[in-house]
């Protein structure tokens, strides 16, 4: 991976990559979580795994995580059971390690398996809605994503370290899974009491070629400047478990 003030790449060599510049830390600021300070906006891009397009077996997933310049400032990378990915697919549970430009581990999302989970009619049982621990730093909860009840569109609730509310997340209607919906998917993020959008995760489209032959899916996150980084950080772990749940498994069967 490329560093800050690396030169540009040679002509018909890949560009390195451009590392956002670590910020001062701030007190009172999770390590790490200080980049998170200064920016309303994060792209999450998924790496497109050559092994897995050929092969159809199923790899860990990985991401970058940039700024809305380019400049990346996280990397992600998946930790899962081998045979919970081949055998259960996008149900399967996982650990996403997030590292900064000294890779140094920052952020930790973490899913349990849960056989049975998923269906947005019964979210409201805990062996039914999936749900995303975030660390920051790793050992110490700053937030939950969690799956919450809903009569047909996805519903999800940013709750802090204590369980508390904080803000809600309501997505389409109906979320288009393949390589015709050329548009935007938003979730959008909204108070606790649904008055006030405050936000958006969408599901961007990243080309005909990747969408219908790969997993490799493009993400945005935005937010206010101003708000909480603790969580920013969880919104963050909202786009995989969001992710995992919608736009995997098609991908999957689109290959076989």
């Amino acid at each position: 991976m490329g560093q800050p003030g690396v030169p540009g790449a040679l002509p018909g060599q890949p560009a390195p990559t451009q590392w956002m510049p670590a910020p001062q830390s701030i007190p009172g600021c999770p390590p790490g979580l200080e980049y998170l300070t200064q920016i309303d906006q994060l792209l999450v891009h998924q790496q497109v795994e050559l092994f897995e397009v050929f092969t159809n077996w199923e790899t860990s997933n990985r991401y970058q995580v940039k700024n809305s310049v380019g400049q990346q400032i996280y990397f992600a990378h998946e930790e899962s059971d081998v045979c919970q990915r081949q055998c259960c697919g996008p149900q399967r549970g996982f650990t996403m390690h997030i590292t900064d430009n000294m890779q140094q581990e920052v952020i930790r999302v973490s899913r349990e398996f849960k056989c049975c989970a998923g269906c947005c009619w019964c979210a409201n049982v805990d062996c039914c809605g999936f749900e995303v621990a975030v660390e920051a730093p790793v050992g110490q909860v700053v937030g939950y994503v969690r799956q919450a009840q809903s009569g047909w569109s996805p519903h999800y609730d940013i709750l802090n370290a204590n369980r508390e509310p904080v803000l809600k997340i309501r997505g389409p209607c109906c979320v288009c899974q393949g390589a015709c919906c050329t548009w935007d998917q938003n979730f959008n993020v909204m108070s606790t009491d649904l008055a006030n959008e405050v936000g958006k995760v969408s599901k961007q489209w990243s080309g005909f070629v990747k969408e219908i032959y790969t997993n490799a899916d493009n993400f945005g996150v935005s937010f206010p400047t101003d708000l909480d980084v603790k969580v920013k950080a969880t919104l963050l772990g909202a786009v995989f478990l969001i992710d995992f749940m919608f736009f995997e498994q098609p991908k999957n069967n689109n290959n076989h």
